[in-house]
């Protein structure tokens, strides 16, 4: 399967771990990556507070660049991007006029154009909808026995359901706690899975943004997670990169590895750790989880 790949900023950047453990474990799930490397950021929603023109232009040339590869797929690993993306693709494809002044301005910046209705989906849905459950558990070499996972979507992921395609038929924000079941591991229900990571908030109240994460990442000590697994690499700088901070704002000890998917993925695979870059973790999963022999859940 080949798709048009957007691995966001941050996995480029601050969390290259994301980034390379995807590039090891596409070949194991017979993806082909054509990377989108002149692509620019989705804005985060950010850039769409300020001006949604600007934002809604930037989103359409990483569009019309996926469009001129061969391939009718553009998948992201990153759940902000998707979000943000989804909420430019809507406004895009639901008005003619508006996407037309769009792209008479990408035209005359880069000669690019966007069609309307490419499919966008994160790795997460990619790895449910198009490669499937069945398949996923017949290329795992080292089950996740008693490893036990709690899920954070984060924000992006699951709201709001129409725009993201979340219903009866596709349960996407079940999705998670399939993919942990498939790779053998056991799925913790904790109170934050579903719940903002803080991040969007942290340069305005830091104290609040480390409030949210201290309490998602206790909820999870709490109901006795070895670690949590996440599809955002902005949640995993605020679960992992602040986690020290957040310690001392909550005013509780934590220690609680975050996992990006694609590692989680790697391990059940035969990958190791250090190969999928988690020696570059603040809360290094080496260091609280044994992976020695095979990947099992006992805490040091």
């Amino acid at each position: 399967m080949k798709v048009a790949y957007w691995p966001g900023c941050v996995s480029r950047g601050f969390t290259p771990e994301l980034h390379g453990s995807m590039a090891q474990i596409a070949p194991m799930l017979d993806i082909e990556l054509v990377e989108l490397d002149r692509a620019n950021c989705c804005g985060a929603g950010v850039i769409a507070e300020h001006n949604m023109e600007l934002a809604d232009t930037l989103n359409a040339r990483t569009f019309a660049l996926a469009q001129q590869t061969d391939t009718d797929l553009m998948m992201n690993i990153c759940s902000t991007c998707q979000g943000s993306q989804s909420e430019c693709q809507e406004r895009l494809d639901a008005n003619t006029p508006y996407r037309d002044s769009i792209n008479e301005t990408l035209k005359a910046e880069t000669g690019l154009e966007y069609e309307r209705g490419i499919v966008n989906k994160n790795f997460l849905w990619v790895l449910v909808e198009d490669i499937g459950l069945d398949e996923l558990r017949s290329r795992v070499v080292r089950p996740l026995t008693n490893l036990k996972v709690g899920p954070f979507y984060g924000c992006y992921v699951v709201r709001p359901t129409d725009r993201l395609g979340i219903d009866d038929e596709h349960p996407r924000d079940t999705y998670m706690q399939q993919v942990i079941e498939a790779l053998g591991g056991t799925v913790i229900d904790y109170a934050g899975a579903y719940k903002c990571c803080g991040f969007p908030i942290i340069t305005m109240n830091q104290k609040a943004s480390l409030t949210m994460a201290g309490t998602h990442l206790g909820d999870a000590v709490d109901a006795q997670a070895d670690c949590l697994v996440t599809p955002c690499p902005l949640c995993h700088l605020n679960l992992d990169l602040q986690q020290p901070v957040a310690e001392k704002v909550v005013g509780r000890e934590l220690k609680m590895p975050v996992l990006h998917l694609p590692q989680l993925v790697g391990l059940a695979f035969g990958l190791e750790p250090k190969a999928l870059g988690m020696n570059k973790h603040v809360v290094r999963p080496t260091s609280v989880i044994d992976w020695t022999q095979s990947v099992v859940g006992s805490a040091a």
